[in-house]
C-alpha cells in the first residue's frame, strides 16, 4: 500500500468519525447505526458480521464502548494508523464540545432554549438506537441457542445478576458451542 492511499484512508476515517462525534447524540449505539450505514452498506469495507464481532469485543473490554469499537474498526480497515485516526476522530469533538460547555456551563444550565433543544434531541435518539439494535440484532440472533443465551442473560441481568459473571458465562457458552461445533 503506498503512502498516499494510507494517508487518504486515514483522513477519511478521521473525518467520518469526527463528523459523527460532533453530531451523534445517544452514545455508542447511535454511532453504530451510522457506522453500519456508512461502512457496511455504502462503502462495503466490512460486513455486518464483522461489525457485530467488533461490537462484542468492544463491549467486553474495559473502556468506552464506542472508542473501543472505533479502534478495532480503524485497525481492521487501516492498520495501526487507521485505529489512531478513528480514535482521534471520535474523541476530539467530545473534548472540544465539553471544553466549550464547561466554560459556559453556568449560562447554559438554566437556558430555556438549550433545555428544549436537548429534550428534542433525546426524543430523536430513541429511534436511532432502536434501528441499530434491530438491524444488528437480526444478524446476531441466527439460531435458537443464540436467542436462548440472550433471553437467559437478559433474565439474569434483570434479576440483579453480576455483569462480570454474565460476561464470563457468555464466554464459556461461546467456547463450549465452538468446540462442540454448534453454531450460535
Amino acid at each position: 500500500m503506498n503512502n498516499d492511499h494510507w494517508l487518504k484512508k486515514g483522513l477519511v476515517l478521521f473525518l467520518f468519525f469526527f463528523k459523527i462525534g460532533c453530531f451523534t447524540f445517544g452514545g455508542g449505539w447511535a454511532i453504530l447505526a451510522q457506522m453500519e450505514q456508512e461502512f457496511v452498506t455504502k462503502r462495503q469495507w466490512i460486513t455486518k458480521e464483522e461489525l457485530l464481532e467488533m461490537v462484542a469485543v468492544g463491549k467486553s473490554v474495559p473502556g468506552i464502548m464506542i472508542t473501543n469499537i472505533s479502534m478495532l474498526f480503524g485497525y481492521h480497515v487501516g492498520g495501526i494508523f487507521g485505529g489512531i485516526c478513528t480514535v482521534a476522530g471520535i474523541t476530539c469533538p467530545a473534548i472540544l464540545i465539553l471544553s466549550i460547555v464547561t466554560v459556559f456551563y453556568n449560562t447554559l444550565k438554566d437556558n430555556y432554549w438549550v433545555t428544549a433543544a436537548l429534550t428534542g434531541i433525546r426524543a430523536a435518539v430513541i429511534p436511532i438506537i432502536g434501528s441499530a439494535a434491530l438491524s444488528l440484532g437480526k444478524d446476531a440472533l441466527r439460531s435458537r441457542i443464540a436467542v436462548a443465551v440472550l433471553a437467559g442473560g437478559f433474565a439474569f441481568y434483570m434479576l440483579g445478576g453480576s455483569n462480570i459473571f454474565l460476561v464470563l458465562a457468555a464466554v464459556a457458552i461461546g467456547l463450549v458451542c465452538h468446540f462442540a461445533g454448534v453454531k450460535l
